[in-house]
């Protein structure tokens, strides 16, 4: 299934105390990913930087994991990485709209030049701007 999704390295069939280790030893070189789906893959799970584990794993499994991918299909997990670049983006747009906003306002209403009426209109107005590029993700097209 590694060599399916284009990994070159990748470790199987390991004890808990050695996945423990491995992913310490990689998640201090660089961020890594570990999926498992039972108890004794949890704490590797919480160690690496992003865990995954299905939906049909143990408990236990699915609290240590940042991403459950659903139904049990790791063909899932492009998707979940799609969505979550997506989001990610419209994350930052929407900071640096909800900051340029306030760059350009505080200091207007601050100099007395604004009208608090037509300030509580303008944040107003700044809200519907990211709440409208935020339902902007539902629509986008990931694949």
């Amino acid at each position: 299934m590694a060599i399916d999704l284009g990994m070159d390295d990748y470790y199987a069939e390991q004890l808990p105390a050695d996945k423990l280790n491995i992913i310490k030893q990689l998640s201090a070189e660089a961020p890594t990913a570990m999926i498992g789906d039972g108890i004794n893959d949890a704490p590797a799970l919480a160690q690496a930087t992003i865990g995954i584990s299905l939906s049909n794993a143990s408990q236990v499994a699915m609290q240590s994991a940042q991403i459950i991918l659903l139904n049990g299909h790791l063909d899932r997990l492009a998707k979940a990485l799609a969505i979550s670049t997506a989001t990610l983006q419209t994350i930052k747009q929407n900071l640096f709209w909800a900051f340029a906003y306030n760059v350009v306002a505080i200091p207007v209403a601050a100099m007395g030049f604004l009208n608090p009426t037509w300030g509580a209109l303008f944040m107003a107005f700044s809200d519907v701007v990211v709440i409208g590029n935020s339902i902007r993700l539902k629509g986008r097209r990931l694949f």
